[in-house]
């Protein structure tokens, strides 16, 4: 049996699951999330804690098992807790603002980049090099933090960018004159 899949998710204090056929939907204090789980799972709130079952036991349903359970205890955390990307620009005249609901890049191209930022996840910019992305849930906010440092990744010479806080960027060296 699935090690993750058999432990099961509990619900802290504020939130509330609802189990309707094959979708999950959990509500807390910052929002609501939904999630239809794939077939051969079966999802059930027990005293305060959401039980997520197989149904059969062949390969891909048990690879899902955990999957399912996974996606869950994200759900939870999201609702209560949140998440949260931080980015960094490096290099001269490039900036972040905001604009409404779009986003601005000036990331060394012959024009900004405009980036409408989807329902459910918020962008701050509190200086032009730095950016924040929150929102409840953990994919939107990983994949609208991933779109945005895609524009312009880190090169490897002169570091310049859009990067993660904290992430390392192996350094090459330049040309050299013999």
């Amino acid at each position: 049996m699935s090690r993750v899949g058999k432990n099961p998710v509990t619900l802290p204090a504020g939130v509330t699951a609802e189990v309707s056929g094959n979708t999950v939907k959990i509500k807390g204090p910052k929002g609501e999330l939904s999630l239809i789980v794939a077939p051969g799972i079966k999802a059930e709130v027990k005293e305060g804690c959401v039980v997520v079952t197989r149904l059969a036991e062949d390969k891909p349903t048990r690879s899902l098992h955990g999957t399912v359970r996974s996606l869950v205890a994200n759900m939870v955390k999201g609702v209560t807790q949140g998440y949260r990307k931080d980015l960094e620009i490096s290099g001269v005249g490039y900036k972040a603002r905001m604009e409404g609901q779009k986003l601005v890049l000036n990331l060394g191209y012959s024009h900004p980049i405009e980036y409408v930022i989807p329902s459910g996840v918020k962008v701050t910019v509190p200086k032009p090099e730095d950016m924040t992305v929150e929102g409840t849930d953990k994919h939107m906010v990983g994949q609208v933090a991933d779109r945005i440092r895609s524009f312009a990744p880190a090169e490897p010479y002169k570091g310049k960018g859009v990067r993660y806080k904290g992430e390392k960027v192996r350094r090459k060296a330049g040309k050299t004159v013999a």
